[in-house]
């Protein structure tokens, strides 16, 4: 019997009516490349995802909840399991520009997930003709699961067991057939006795995680009081901590991995996660200066750590294995090398000092916490806005395969994603990277960000403002810079705002 981890439930009993915590990936395809010109159909498609069913157990699971949730669900085979329930297919509407995929896309977000079912569903979306830079006759996948059942990690792992290395089929991943374990449903007195042993041993546990961390508490806390007085980090109030409604708004750019790639020069010892954090934190300064709402201290932001310790093995299974750090990006900066440096810094301390140790306990922590309990704290959070004292915004980097894709004969042309957000926390940017290029996916509601077509430009201009202070600091020429933007829509009005 499989049963949900304590840190996966945290997403199952935070949901409510305006905070959906699914993710939605869409990707979109470029058919031109099937072999022999045919034409990919909504049924060729079923049979691909039928074909791979065995290359993840939550497919075909659906949750089985536990009376007066005296303990966390159940992972149970679905008795009526229907495929084509979990296929649907549509078309985007007139005048299916970017614009209206986006809005299709938003709103197909705000939907939830049918929870008496297995966590996941995908729709075809075809239409996409009208935009800019993408292929005729490309078409879109958006697959919606519940962040109950992966993390980035993990969902990375199935769109790879669902995608071809090449147009003839070949599987991207090794997808050895094994006999699925079976997890049939447990009776009300197997439950009540697990529950039973689960919430007598939560107290132990809590005092070993409070063991473990020990040492890494008492340096944390030293670090803390050695740079108190150099340091004060406080959260700002912003318009992005406020409450979330059901109206969910989406929009993305898409830039060159290598552009991305050409500014760490110019700060020796950054990390790709650590550029993307700044031209972030300059897009949020343009926007907040925009709207006259910067405060005078920094955003900070929360951004998840994948904490499986590495192997395959560790992203074949379903759920959660990850934690997360706090860290200030900057914003009250205005140079943007000056703003990248700090941001390093701050990053590397994050992850080796009292963030990283502060999230990780509280991981650690949620691992023994009985799931009444944890139903409880959920709903307490939700209703006190503890995530708006925590951070201002959410920023996921989740790097991707860097060689073509396929499906069906159809190559991968970009992949995009939407994640969920929370009462206090509503902006999140993700980035998705795939073959060389790098999505900013921003992801907030109507009431938060009604111009989020503005944000993204705002991005587009940070990343401009950042290439030519890097290349003025490494003494490049724009001839050597190998940094472009592909995102569909507008180019030419886009690099003009850039500059």
């Amino acid at each position: 019997m499989d049963q949900l981890s304590p840190q996966d439930a945290q997403f199952l009993y935070m949901q409510s009516g305006n905070n959906l915590t699914h993710v939605t990936s869409f990707i979109v395809y470029d058919p031109s490349t099937v072999p022999g010109g045919k034409v990919v159909r909504f049924k060729d498609i079923i049979a691909h995802v039928e074909e791979r069913l065995h290359v993840s157990p939550l497919l075909k699971r659906r949750l089985m909840r536990v009376p007066l949730e005296l303990d966390y669900p159940y992972w149970v085979e679905d008795e009526y399991f229907d495929l084509e329930y979990h296929l649907r297919h549509g078309r985007l509407p007139e005048p299916g520009d970017w614009r209206q995929l986006c809005i299709h896309m938003a709103r197909y977000h705000s939907q939830p997930l049918d929870m008496n079912r297995p966590l996941w569903e995908m729709y075809v979306v075809e239409g996409l003709d009208h935009i800019a830079g993408l292929p005729q006759g490309s078409y879109a996948i958006a697959t919606k699961i519940h962040h109950a059942a992966v993390d980035g990690a993990s969902l990375m792992r199935f769109f790879g067991a669902m995608a071809d290395r090449d147009n003839k089929g070949t599987p991207a991943l090794a997808l050895e057939f094994e006999e699925p374990k079976p997890s049939p449903q447990p009776g009300i007195l197997t439950m009540a006795r697990r529950a039973s042993f689960n919430n007598l041993r939560s107290p132990i546990g809590i005092s070993n995680a409070i063991m473990r961390a020990a040492p890494g508490v008492y340096q944390a806390v030293e670090t803390a009081l050695k740079s108190r007085n150099k340091e004060k980090l406080r959260v700002p109030t912003t318009r992005f901590n406020g409450t979330v409604s059901p109206h969910k708004m989406f929009d993305a750019t898409v830039f060159k991995l290598d552009a991305l790639k050409a500014v760490r020069p110019a700060v020796p010892g950054c990390t790709i996660n650590d550029v993307v954090l700044s031209i972030c934190s300059g897009a949020l300064r343009k926007y907040l200066e925009h709207h006259r709402e910067l405060p005078v201290d920094p955003l900070v932001a929360w951004v998840p750590i994948n904490a499986r310790p590495g192997g395959a093995s560790d992203t074949d299974a379903p759920g959660n294995n990850i934690t997360a750090m706090t860290t200030p990006i900057f914003t009250d900066i205005a140079a943007p090398l000056e703003r990248l440096r700090a941001i390093m810094t701050s990053t590397k301390r994050s992850k080796e000092a009292k963030s990283g140790v502060s999230a990780r306990l509280m991981t650690d922590l949620t691992q023994h916490i009985p799931a009444a309990t944890q139903v409880l704290a959920s709903r307490l959070i939700l209703q006190t806005g503890v995530a708006a004292k925590t951070c201002n915004l959410f920023v996921s980097n989740v790097p991707g395969p860097q060689v073509p894709q396929y499906m069906n004969g159809a190559r991968v042309w970009g992949s995009f994603g939407l994640a969920p957000l929370a009462d206090g926390m509503g902006l999140f940017i993700a980035t998705p990277s795939y073959d060389g290029k790098i999505s900013f996916n921003v992801i907030s509601t109507r009431e938060i960000m009604p111009d989020i077509r503005f944000f993204v430009e705002c991005i587009e201009a940070s990343l401009a403002e950042l290439k030519s202070a890097a290349q003025t600091a490494t003494k490049r020429s724009p001839k050597k810079s190998t940094a472009g933007k592909l995102k569909p829509g507008k180019r030419q009005a886009n690099k003009k705002r850039s500059k």
